[in-house]
């Protein structure tokens, strides 16, 4: 609600009270003047008709008509036009005299009752004042002083008087509207004379405001006005004041400004420089530790290299116990070396997860067979239990993964000195086709006190760091792994107390993929079985109990001697009987004497073993068993153990050991150090027919001008030239220039891969090497596409293929077979054999519509494609097995399947062999 102004507010004050009291006044006046005029015409009546009645007495009782006729006349023309109407009424209120008679006359004649009563009455008729007067009696008894003789009656006509009170109203709303317009007048001058110097004032105060100086109050004003004027004057001039010292102030804090701004961009730049020589500090870290890496991993290289030549050369006990150290010694090097770089990569943010599919168990059981012998030889139990419904395919990074779990088993077995290291794994189903891994490692180890469990996460962070620890080790495992839990989602907790053991507790966050690269198990063949199982330790029990129950076998478990002999006695007759390795010193005498039992009970007797010995394993099946294993249980291979007397399918085809099968290419190999110069010629003097050497790039780019090699292994750094400059050179000038390059560095830094397979190397070795890595390495560069060279006399000859086929690939069986001969005729002749049942096999697969048996039908028959030269046969059966992976139907792949057994066919006919048992 908006606030009167001052022009309103004087005009109301000085309107409101004189309207109101003119109001209050006028309607007193005109109200008494109508009420006077009431009473003046009453009075008047009352003053005629009281002679009157007095004046008739004497002609009414004498009935003196004329009398009567002449005085009411006489009153009548004497109070004319007042009087309308004069009359006069005996006792029974008969009319006797009149004057004058007119139409409503007639209305006059009901005399009321209190006329008689000698007292007056006066009734309003509109216009009309009717006044009734009893006329006394004069010859009445004293007796009787009110007896009356008849009654006088008075019309009075009002209408003058209600003119003189409409005047009166006219007159009283006149001199009301007089009364406001003159206070109208007054109240509009006098608010001009406040209104108008007030919006001076105002102007004033405005102009003021907008940094003005006042021009229209110089001029003196009246009683408050004028102090008002007064005090914005004086504000006026103290806001000049402040307006000169804020200037002041202003002009010294821009100064200041101006100085602290020009000492930021000093700073700034200073800033910048010591930012540029952080960047250029930081990259000379990244140089020093790529170049600390190969400096270290260098000589590793070949001490772990001829420490593993040594272990294949007669050795006696003690050189066989200092190559163990040594090995150890080296191993332990590397691990601290990878721990650093892995450190100083999550410091400069340069550890990337990568995002592939992989099977959860098999990873986890990578890591377990690494490290299971560690705890064999401390005489501890090593469990795993994966929860059956955690799920077997993620996409993720298998590899740090590994690495996690890597850290926190051999952390738990390096603490622990007896007892047992358990793994529970779990998991739980997230929104978008995600899993959560819930993975819990328990050791009952030396436990960690409450005040040293923070330090434990922190760089070079240790329970004991004294120099009196008992143990090694870097401090950085458990920092890495915290980080790397981290990237993958999770967060990773311990619960620990000293003398009662540690709990690692970690959750890591997985994709579910759509689809599974299937890798099946002969677990069909174990389906109800009847498996006799003994083990004492609690979590092995549940481990292995949980594995055989998902393979549908009838289980009767035993946890101690008492129930086993039980079982024993009872006499069901097994299938399979399985026995856990209980430990300790006297296991050997106690396996031996349970295997003489079961024997009897049990067609088929396995153990499981706390030891990766051979020679134990040798003399427990010399006892009697039918194999053993490795604790912890590796599904894959407890699986094919169990069912390999049940299993009715074709045996698997293997090739000869590539590393006893000596490849017919020549090898140039680079290096600038003797030590890995000649281990690498140790590792590929079995695998290689002929090999060169250099020192450094300059030569091998020399030669590679000269000779033609069928493969290059360069070392990255080497005085003169390096090893990315000479396989550019070779690539661009050299008759090399098809030839596979393989790199071999130390460097572990991220991108470097990717970064040297941009200059132009076909693949990448990483120091020390491993042999396995170096035979995959051959098997897949060393063979081209080229035919096959015999080197005899510097002359290639052609092998000749046993017969003609376009199903057939000679060029390719003799690689497959690393250029034997020999191997390449056995590998196709099985084959060849196995195609009348194989094609047997499809046809009642197809005709029973069976899809899982004639998905394992054509995974076997794939298996066997890879090892023989008939890419075209392979690739109907890659596409077969693809699609029905991908649940296609026998329908939906019915011509792909004719067409297979078409190809079969001919190559069966192009062979001869409906004719001969071997071509």
């Amino acid at each position: 609600m908006n606030r009167l102004g001052l022009r309103d507010s004087v005009l109301i004050l000085t309107l409101v009270p004189t309207v109101v009291i003119g109001l209050l006044l006028g309607g007193y006046f005109t109200i008494n003047r109508y009420l006077e005029l009431d009473e003046f015409l009453i009075e008047q009546g009352n003053t005629i008709i009281e002679p009157l009645s007095i004046a008739i007495e004497k002609p009414l009782a004498e009935n003196d008509l004329a009398t009567l006729n002449r005085i009411v006349q006489h009153i009548h023309n004497a109070h004319s036009p007042l009087i309308k109407s004069v009359a006069v009424f005996d006792t029974s209120d008969a009319l006797l005299a009149a004057s004058p008679r007119h139409r409503n006359f007639d209305q006059l004649m009901n005399v009321p009752i209190e006329a008689h009563q000698s007292s007056n009455k006066v009734i309003r008729d509109g216009d009309f004042l009717i006044f009734y007067q009893g006329v006394l009696d004069p010859n009445a008894s004293s007796l009787l002083p009110f007896s009356t003789n008849g009654t006088v009656m008075i019309q009075f006509n009002r209408q003058g008087a209600i003119v003189e009170q409409q005047k009166a109203i006219l007159i009283s709303a006149a001199v009301i509207l007089l009364a406001i317009g003159f206070a109208v007048v007054i109240s509009i001058r006098l608010s001009r004379l406040i209104t108008q110097p007030m919006r001076r004032l105002v102007h004033a105060a405005t102009e003021v405001a907008h940094g003005k100086e006042p021009q229209n109050i110089i001029q003196p004003m009246q009683g408050e006005l004028e102090q008002l004027r007064q005090g914005l004057v004086h504000i006026t001039e103290y806001m000049a004041q402040e307006k000169d010292e804020m200037q002041r102030h202003i002009d010294q804090a821009t100064a200041d400004y101006q100085e602290t701004l020009e000492q930021y961009e000093t700073q700034n730049i200073q800033l910048n420089i010591a930012k540029r020589e952080a960047l250029a500090a930081n990259q000379v870290k990244s140089d020093f530790l790529a170049k600390m890496s190969h400096e270290l991993r260098t000589p590793l290289n070949g001490v772990i290299g001829f420490a593993r030549q040594l272990y294949k050369t007669p050795l006696n006990k003690s050189q066989k116990d200092y190559l163990d150290t040594i090995e150890a010694s080296a191993n332990s090097l590397l691990i601290i070396i990878s721990d650093i770089l892995d450190f100083s990569k999550l410091e400069a943010g340069a550890m990337e997860l990568e995002n592939i599919q992989f099977q959860l168990r098999d990873a986890v059981n990578e890591v377990l067979t690494l490290l299971a012998p560690g705890a064999h030889e401390k005489h501890l139990e090593l469990s795993i239990h994966v929860n059956p419904k955690v799920p077997e395919h993620l996409m993720g990074d298998p590899t740090r993964f590994k690495q996690i779990l890597t850290n926190l088993v051999s952390n738990a077995i390096k603490f622990t000195e007896k007892g047992e290291v358990t793994i529970d794994i779990s998991s739980r189903l997230l929104a978008d086709e995600r899993t959560s891994l819930l993975i819990s490692v328990k050791d009952t180890g030396v436990g960690i006190a409450m005040d040293k469990q923070d330090a434990l996460f922190t760089p070079f962070g240790q329970a004991d760091s004294s120099i009196t620890r008992k143990f090694g080790g870097t401090g950085l495992g458990l920092i890495i792994t915290k980080h790397l839990v981290e990237a993958m989602g999770g967060r990773i907790t311990l619960n620990s107390a000293p003398g009662k053991g540690t709990c690692f507790t970690f959750n890591a966050v997985f994709k579910v993929p759509d689809h599974h690269f299937q890798s099946e198990l002969p677990c069909a063949s174990l389906v109800n079985k009847r498996v006799l199982y003994f083990e004492q330790s609690e979590h092995s029990y549940m481990a292995t109990t949980s594995i055989l129950n998902s393979w549908g076998v009838h289980l009767t478990g035993c946890r101690n001697l008492e129930e086993f002999e039980e079982a024993m006695a009872a006499d069901f007759g097994f299938d399979i009987c399985i026995i856990g390795d209980p430990g300790g010193v006297e296991s050997m005498s106690l396996l031996k004497q349970l295997i003489t039992v079961v024997r009897k009970h049990s067609d088929y007797l396995y153990l499981l073993l706390n030891t990766v010995s051979h020679n134990m394993r040798e003399a427990l099946i010399g006892s009697g068993a039918d194999g053993c294993l490795s604790k912890p249980v590796n599904h894959r291979k407890f699986c094919e153990m169990l069912a390999a007397p049940y299993r009715l399918d074709h045996p698997t085809i293997h090739t000869q050991d590539s590393k006893t099968t000596k490849l017919p290419i020549k090898a140039l190999v680079v290096d600038d150090n003797d030590a890995n110069l000649k281990l690498i010629c140790a590792l590929l003097e079995d695998r290689v027919d002929n090999m060169d050497t250099a020192h450094n790039g300059a030569q091998a780019v020399e030669v590679c001008k000269s000779y033609q090699y069928d493969l290059i292994f360069m070392d990255i750094q080497m005085p003169i030239m390096d090893g990315i400059t000479a396989c550019k050179l070779i690539k661009e000038s050299s008759i090399n220039e098809e030839t596979p390059i393989i790199a071999v560095t130390a460097h572990a830094l991220a991108g470097e891969k990717e970064q040297l397979k941009e200059v132009g190397f076909a693949s990448y070795l990483t120091k020390p090497l491993d042999e396995d890595m170096l035979g995959e390495v051959l098997m897949q560069h060393a063979a081209s596409q080229k035919q096959w060279r015999e080197r005899s006399n510097g002359k290639t000859t052609v092998i000749e293929p046993p017969f003609e086929s376009s199903c057939l690939n000679w060029e390719l069986a003799l690689q497959r077979a690393g250029g034997k001969e020999e191997l390449a005729h056995e590998m196709l002749n099985m084959l060849l054999l196995s195609i009348p049942e194989t094609l047997s096999l499809v046809e009642e697969a197809m005709a029973a519509n069976a899809q899982e048996r004639l998905l394992s039908i054509i995974h076997k028959f794939h298996g066997a494609c890879c090892y023989t030269g008939v890419p075209k046969l392979k690739k109907l059966a890659e596409l077969i097995e693809t699609a029905m992976k991908e649940h296609a139907t026998i329908n939906e792949i019915e011509p792909e399947l004719l067409e297979l057994q078409d190809e079969l066919r001919n190559l069966m006919d192009d062979a001869g062999l409906e004719k001969n048992t071997s071509y």
